[in-house]
């Protein structure tokens, strides 16, 4: 299994594309890559969900939880889509929560479908092709269902700094606890939990600041939502399993070695 990194990280290189319009609703963006030597993996929460297709299975792979580490097996090339904040339910046509954090074939949810998937992928000569069949697969998923726009409204309004749940709940015509059920179907958490989670992967995309110097971890935690340089800390650490200052002397991406 392989999944994006923003950068290039050892023989690694992934570049992401915008998905065709068939899918643009569902899918934030549709990925290929080189994965080169096996070596484990580090996989950060963004709440998102990621069809990966590895050369051998085609696997669902969910972050929401907190981070991921996943042993990442060599091959020639990989390709994915990564699906919208919100929808991952109803394209899966199940709850988020029966998914354990890591990567499920798609054959154990699916069957059958997914099979002849799997059988079409492995006759791809070039990753170009493999991103194709996946975009064709949830194209024809939207076909047979309804992916309403509640939980990816919400997931929208979520993500910005200091966004209130109970307001969010009233925009969208919903009481919080209707909107903790609809966010639990469709992503796996609660709201207050993606709000953790969206928090970090703020911050996650300013590490590269502080990294070239151009900002101190204080003034990030500040800007991105944080009370202080502790809570970032500590919301740090139970999310990504190690410090901010570690991130930042390591940072290579999404996704970076264990």
């Amino acid at each position: 299994m392989g999944v994006p990194l923003r950068r290039r990280s050892g023989r690694s290189v992934y570049r992401e594309s915008t998905p065709v319009a068939a899918v643009a609703g569902v899918v934030e963006s549709a990925w290929t890559g080189v994965v080169g030597h096996r070596r484990p993996l580090r996989v950060f929460p963004d709440g998102c969900v990621d069809l990966v297709w590895d050369g051998t299975v085609l696997a669902v792979v969910t972050t929401a939880r907190g981070v991921l580490r996943h042993e990442l097996p060599p091959a020639e090339w990989t390709a994915g889509l990564r699906l919208r904040c919100g929808v991952g339910g109803a394209v899966l046509g199940l709850p988020m929560t029966e998914l354990g954090a890591g990567a499920t074939p798609l054959r154990d949810l699916w069957g059958v479908g997914a099979r002849r998937t799997e059988a079409r992928l492995a006759e791809c000569g070039e990753p170009g092709e493999a991103r194709k069949v996946l975009e064709t697969l949830v194209a024809e998923r939207l076909r047979d269902v309804e992916v309403a726009g509640l939980s990816l409204a919400a997931a929208r309004a979520l993500r910005v700094p200091g966004a209130r749940t109970d307001r969010v709940a009233a925009e969208l015509g919903v009481s919080e606890r209707g909107l903790r059920r609809h966010m639990r179907h469709d992503v796996g958490v609660g709201p207050k939990e993606l709000q953790r989670v969206l928090r970090f992967h703020r911050f996650l995309e300013r590490v590269e600041v502080v990294a070239r110097d151009q900002a101190s971890l204080a003034d990030v935690a500040a800007d991105v939502g944080y009370a202080d340089q502790s809570h970032l800390g500590r919301e740090c650490r139970r999310l990504s399993g190690t410090s901010p200052g570690a991130l930042v002397r390591s940072w290579t991406g999404r996704n970076v070695p264990d």
